[in-house]
């Protein structure tokens, strides 16, 4: 069996603001464009904008990360340091249902102040709970 080389903590987070910086590339024009530079100030615009704000800032993000992953295995922050997500079992591509699912487990992971993300770092698969949750690891390829 083919020795399997998990992706840790660091090269993740380095992926993770790749894919950041690229995703405010593109939203922040388009948000500021619709609602002006008002957008920033949290007393006119509260929470969410509006339904294009909504939908800038939370449906295109997750149609984009989920297109990538079940296309690519990988984000684009992802491909820049070589790894892709796998399923956890076989090692092949991990399905569209698995994929959806580990979008959605990255906010139980989160809200226990980031303790499933950081849980990367501890883990000997260095699985985060969405990649527990959905059946998926980091590789280095």
């Amino acid at each position: 069996m083919q020795e399997v080389n998990y992706a840790g903590f660091w090269i993740r987070t380095g992926a993770a603001l790749i894919d950041t910086l690229l995703i405010m590339l593109v939203t922040l024009p388009l948000l500021v464009a619709i609602y002006g530079w008002a957008y920033f100030d949290a007393e006119q615009t509260g929470i969410v904008a509006g339904p294009a704000d909504f939908l800038i800032s939370w449906v295109l993000p997750a149609v984009a990360v989920i297109a990538f992953w079940i296309v690519k295995q990988a984000t684009p922050g992802k491909m820049v340091v070589s790894t892709r997500i796998v399923d956890a079992e076989s090692g092949e591509p991990a399905g569209a249902g698995q994929l959806v699912g580990r979008y959605l487990a990255y906010f139980v992971a989160t809200i226990p102040l980031g303790l499933g993300i950081l849980w990367v770092a501890f883990d000997k698969k260095k699985q985060g709970w969405h990649d527990k949750l959905a059946g998926t690891v980091v590789v280095r390829t």
